[in-house]
């Protein structure tokens, strides 16, 4: 009760239509409600996916909710009886749902829970109606992944009041849910294991390959539990368990439950078989064989006979089936029978024809069993049997084996080496990097090492491509939107950095990134992406030449800041030299301008002249590039200077000489 109290979603409206009235079921994935649709009046059940605290899983969310809308929308056009039908999907505060047709039932797991096994009709029963849903899935080009009593829905009967699990209505639920899960932990972790462990076919263990063979060996692996009250193999961790059904074949169900019939044996061996290539084709195959199977243990006068050639005569032992009562044709719901007729005539025919065989095989045992020779030659030909039955046993069992060398961790061709030396032959599954491992060093192999093998069996490999580097994609240029799906198409994390103005692209457009275009990083590093905020809005004037009075008024009417720099120069003091930026550049309010600033022409000093006769210092002055100008008598001695001696002035400054 305080758990229902404290869910959020009980009493609220989705997508203003679907009204949340009860949760019925909690998985690992999803939680199911029954909701009330107020615009069709009708009662559904609606799956919302688990909310997530982790930040990268909710930066992935948006491509984890396209494939499941995607999935709901190719199992909506899925119509079959058996399957659970989907009416409608969307997204509730950024979590995807489903609204899906309520059944009124509970899940095989319960049905499990409550009566531990189930009897061979009723299994059979079961499994039908279950292998009808997932071969029209086959037949429209899907495959479920996650075949197992939770997904499996046994419902009332469509007549109701009876509590027989043969009359009841199976149907098949969350087609479309495993195969979007499966697609978002491939993009997190790609070899991760989608598949519920005890009912995971080898295949997806060793290669993480589903196809409709797949879901054949997980519906053989339910029928060996509906048969048995168990799954063939448990352990302490889930991936032991993985394994065992890469290393072990599925036990016979008679093991564990002795009066179980040959024919379910034979039905679930076939199913669960290791390769992929022994079993039925998808699950339209193995429903023939399950429905073959229903006959077969509904007819009271099957057997199977041994006959052995002895001499001129032959013995006959007749062994009778287990017979158990399964439901004739006539009597399934009309969305489970099989053919009008054919059944029926079938039956009839295989009864005369075992009468007519009973009859004469009883006679010929009399005729063997009555003369000591017959009796003789039964015994010879049992002890025969024995040997040969005896000798079958080891090989199969123990001789036909050998344990598979350890190759992880050779390079390839070591790796092929040895196996050569040990007779295996080897097959490549698909490579993947490793930021440790050296290209084409083996990762990993299936048998693993010192596990049983057939001897001159086949042992994948998976190779070492070596550490995955990528280089930054050249996305200068252009529009945020397309480098960000280019950056993320190439396994980067694109990040929206700083903009700054810029005078030739527009706003918005990609001005550089960081690192570098081309730098070689690893996949799922971030890229900072800078861009154009468009042209400045002041444009800087052109101050070369002019004085430093005034450059300085003219970047003060525009809200530029002069950053001033004084250089030697012959230009007149306080010319500007050169400028930065350039005249014609685009800035912001209160941008520096970098101005140089000329220091004038270098000073030169003023050499004396006192004393000496006026056109002797005329003379010394000009010399030096002083124009000169004499006062009072040319023809005098110089008495007086300007500037004086040794006064540091610009070339050229004129020098006044008074003489006496």
């Amino acid at each position: 009760m305080d758990t229902q109290v404290a869910d959020t979603l009980l009493g609220s409206l989705i997508d203003g239509r679907y009204r949340i009235r009860g949760r019925v079921a909690r998985g690992g994935m999803a939680t199911v409600y029954t909701a009330t649709d107020e615009r069709l009046e009708r009662t559904v059940a609606v799956k919302i996916i688990h909310p997530t605290q982790a930040p990268e899983a909710r930066a992935r969310m948006a491509g984890f909710v396209e494939r499941f809308t995607d999935e709901a929308k190719t199992i909506a056009r899925l119509t079959h009886p058996n399957v659970v039908a989907v009416y409608d999907q969307g997204s509730h505060a950024g979590l995807p749902y489903l609204v899906m047709e309520y059944v009124r039932g509970r899940t095989l797991r319960d049905v499990l829970a409550e009566r531990r096994r189930l009897s061979p009709d009723e299994a059979l029963a079961i499994a039908e109606q279950m292998l009808a849903a997932i071969a029209a899935a086959h037949r429209a080009g899907l495959v479920h992944r996650d075949v197992k009593p939770e997904n499996v829905l046994v419902a009332e009967p469509p007549t109701g009041g009876t509590t027989s699990l043969v009359d009841s209505v199976v149907k098949v639920a969350d087609f479309g849910l495993a195969r979007a899960v499966e697609a978002s932990a491939e993009e997190e972790n790609g070899n991760q294991l989608m598949a519920t462990v005890a009912y995971v076919a080898p295949e997806l263990v060793t290669q993480g390959h589903a196809d409709p063979r797949t879901d054949v060996y997980s519906a053989g692996i339910v029928l060996f539990e509906m048969l048995t009250g168990r799954v063939p193999y448990d352990g302490d961790r889930p991936v032991e368990v993985a394994w065992q059904h890469v290393d072990r074949d599925v036990p016979a169900p008679s093991t564990l439950v002795p009066s179980l019939p040959p024919v379910l044996d034979a039905l679930v061996a076939r199913a669960t078989r290791r390769d992929p290539a022994a079993r039925p084709a998808d699950a339209g195959a193995l429903l023939t064989e399950v429905q073959a199977a229903r006959d077969e243990l509904g007819n009271p006068h099957s057997h199977t006979a041994v006959l052995r050639q002895l001499g001129d005569e032959t013995a006959v032992i007749a062994q009778p089936t287990m017979v158990v009562a399964a439901v004739r044709p006539a009597e399934r719901p009309a969305w489970a029978r099989l053919p009008e007729g054919g059944g029926q005539r079938t039956h009839r025919r295989r009864a005369v024809e075992d009468e007519g065989l009973g009859a004469r095989l009883a006679g010929l045992r009399t005729r063997i069993m009555g003369s000591p020779r017959g009796r003789l030659a039964v015994a010879a030909a049992a002890v025969v049997l024995g040997l040969v039955a005896a000798v079958g046993g080891w090989w199969f069992g123990v001789g036909r084996y050998t344990v598979a060398p350890q190759l992880v961790s050779l390079t390839k061709a070591e790796a092929e080496a040895q196996a050569t030396r040990g007779g295996f032959t080897l097959r490549y599954a698909e490579p993947r990097y490793d930021e440790k491992i050296p290209k084409d060093t083996v990762l990993g192999q299936a048998p693993v090492s010192a596990t049983r093998i057939v001897k001159g069996g086949t042992i994948t490999l998976t190779l070492s491509l070596g550490p995955e580097r990528l280089p930054v994609p050249d996305v200068v240029g252009k529009d945020f939107e397309l480098a960000q799906a280019e950056l993320t198409g190439a396994k980067l994390v694109p990040v929206k950095g700083s903009s700054r103005y810029d005078d030739a692209l527009p706003a918005g457009v990609v001005l550089g990134t960081d690192p570098k275009v081309g730098t070689v990083v690893k996949p799922g590093a971030k890229v900072t992406v800078i861009l154009s905020k468009g042209r400045a809005p002041v444009t800087v004037p052109n101050l070369v030449g002019k004085n430093l009075g005034e450059a300085r008024n003219t970047l003060a009417q525009l809200g530029l800041t002069p950053v001033e720099t004084y250089k030697d120069s012959d230009k007149p003091k306080d010319e500007i030299l050169g400028q930065s930026p350039a005249d014609g550049t685009g800035v912001e309010k209160g941008a520096q301008v970098k101005l140089d600033v000329s220091k004038g022409p270098a000073q030169v000093p003023v050499p004396r002249v006192v004393d000496l006769p006026c056109q002797q210092a005329k003379q010394v002055l000009e010399s030096q590039g002083f124009p000169v100008n004499i006062q009072l008598n040319p023809n005098g001695v110089a008495r007086f200077q300007n500037p004086g001696e040794n006064t540091p002035v610009p070339p050229g400054t004129p020098v006044t000489v008074t003489c006496l």
